[in-house]
């Protein structure tokens, strides 16, 4: 049975924070907010975490999992950035998007995409996850809540705990949060291109 915590959006409570990210050093599984829905979040090296949300959401060995960063230094670590792509990238941050870039050696192999190296990287505009992130002190390994068949993310935290308790091992509710999925930007091969159409402005990318 997962845990519940219903923290404020805007001012989130440390300790309920602090509870959460100690469920995460201990290799749970946890359903947070984001500003576009619900996302599953573990720790870096939870191998059994990886295993369970490839489960859940039922994705294959390319999927694209996303390294969700709390600020620009922390992104720089974990991928490889071409000038143009540093500016584009720090302009549109923190915001609704998902950008696929090749990854450095910080990044464990098996969150790359096989053949193109590859790794989704992001850095939310949400209140909580950057409670979350400064407190947990490194990216969390990070997936859409997006149920097989289903077309958006789960949004509502208590449905989310009804619909999936005997899953998780914790949610996050601060009540209602983004409906969108992020817009997803690919610079595998230097230049942007837009893979996904979603919650940010595309526009900066043409």
């Amino acid at each position: 049975m997962a845990r519940y915590f219903d923290v404020h959006p805007v001012d989130p409570q440390p300790r309920a924070i602090a509870q959460a990210v100690a469920l995460l050093r201990d290799d749970a599984l946890i359903a947070y907010p984001t500003d576009s829905g619900y996302a599953l979040g573990i720790q870096l090296g939870n191998r059994d975490g990886l295993d369970r949300i490839k489960q859940l959401r039922q994705l294959d060995d390319k999927h694209h999992f996303t390294l969700v960063c709390r600020d620009f230094a922390q992104l720089g670590q974990l991928v490889h950035l071409s000038n143009a792509a540093f500016r584009t990238i720090k302009s549109a941050t923190p915001g609704p998007y998902t950008f696929i870039l090749p990854a450095t050696g910080e990044v464990p192999k098996r969150l790359m995409h096989p053949k193109k190296r590859t790794v989704g990287v992001r850095i939310p505009d949400n209140a909580v996850v950057q409670a979350l992130l400064a407190e947990l002190g490194e990216p969390l390994l990070s997936s859409t809540l997006l149920m097989p068949g289903a077309t958006e993310p789960m949004t509502d935290g208590w449905q989310v705990k009804e619909e999936l308790d005997h899953w998780l091992d914790a949610v996050i509710d601060s009540g209602e949060c983004g409906s969108e999925p992020t817009t997803v930007v690919d610079f595998s091969d230097g230049l942007p291109v837009v893979a996904r159409v979603g919650a940010g402005d595309t526009s900066r990318f043409e």
